[in-house]
C-alpha cells in the first residue's frame, strides 16, 4: 500500500507533514507513505528543504495520492510539463487535496460535477476553474476528497486510513496525535467530519 503526498517547491509544511505524520501511525506491513516531488529536493514556503522520497511518476502508481498546497500552487497548476506527468485514475486510486492542491485537482478535471473544499485564499481560483466551493473543512465523493484549512489535513489523512484500514485504525492514529486531556473530543470531532463520506 503506497500513499504519496505530492509536495512541490513553496509547499506548506503543515499540509504535507501533518498528513505524513498521521498516515505513518499505521504500522500494517507493506504500508508506505512518501513525499513525492518533481525534483530531488523541495523547499517550503518558510525555507525548510526536504528530500523527495518518490517521484511524480511513482506517485501516479500509488494506491492513494494527496496533493499538498503551497505558495506556488497556482503557478504549478498552469505548468503543462508538471501537470502532464500526473496521470491519475479515481476508479482505482484514492485522490485527495489540501487547500490550494484543490486547484490542481480542478485543473486535472477530477472535480467535474463535484463540489470541493479549499482555503479562503484559493477559493476564487477554484471557483474560476468552474468548481463549487463548500464552506466546510472536508468533503469526499467516492474516491476523491478535498480539505480546506491547514489543520484540516488531519481529516484527509484519517479518511485515507479509514478507507484502507478501517475506522478504528483512523481513530487510533488520531488519538495518538491528539492533545492530552482532549483526545476523546478531538477524535470524535475529526471522525464526525469524515464519517458521512465513508462507504456503507
Amino acid at each position: 500500500m503506497h500513499i504519496a503526498v505530492l509536495t512541490f517547491d513553496g509547499f506548506n509544511e503543515l499540509d504535507s507533514m501533518i498528513a505524513l505524520g498521521i498516515l505513518n501511525r499505521v504500522k500494517t506491513p507493506g504500508w508506505r507513505v512518501t513525499l513525492a516531488c518533481p525534483t530531488p529536493t523541495v523547499t517550503s514556503m518558510n525555507g525548510v528543504t526536504l528530500l523527495a522520497q518518490s517521484t511524480l511518476v511513482q506517485a501516479c502508481e500509488a494506491d492513494a495520492i494527496l496533493f499538498g498546497s503551497g505558495m506556488k500552487t497556482r503557478e504549478i497548476a498552469n505548468d503543462a510539463q508538471v501537470m502532464s506527468q500526473l496521470k491519475l485514475n479515481p476508479a482505482r486510486q484514492l485522490i485527495g487535496s489540501q487547500c490550494s492542491g484543490t486547484l490542481m485537482l480542478a485543473k486535472l478535471g477530477l472535480l467535474n460535477e463535484i463540489p470541493a473544499c479549499t482555503d479562503l485564499l484559493t477559493k476564487p481560483w477554484v471557483q474560476e476553474a468552474g468548481v463549487e466551493v463548500l464552506h466546510q473543512p472536508f468533503y469526499a465523493d467516492a474516491n476523491v476528497a478535498t480539505a480546506g484549512g491547514c489543520l484540516a489535513s488531519q481529516y484527509l489523512a484519517a479518511w485515507v486510513i479509514a478507507r484502507f484500514e478501517g475506522l478504528e485504525a483512523a481513530k487510533s492514529a488520531l488519538h495518538y496525535v491528539a492533545p492530552v486531556g482532549e483526545k476523546e473530543q478531538y477524535v470524535d470531532r475529526a471522525i464526525s467530519n469524515i464519517a458521512p463520506y465513508l462507504p456503507g
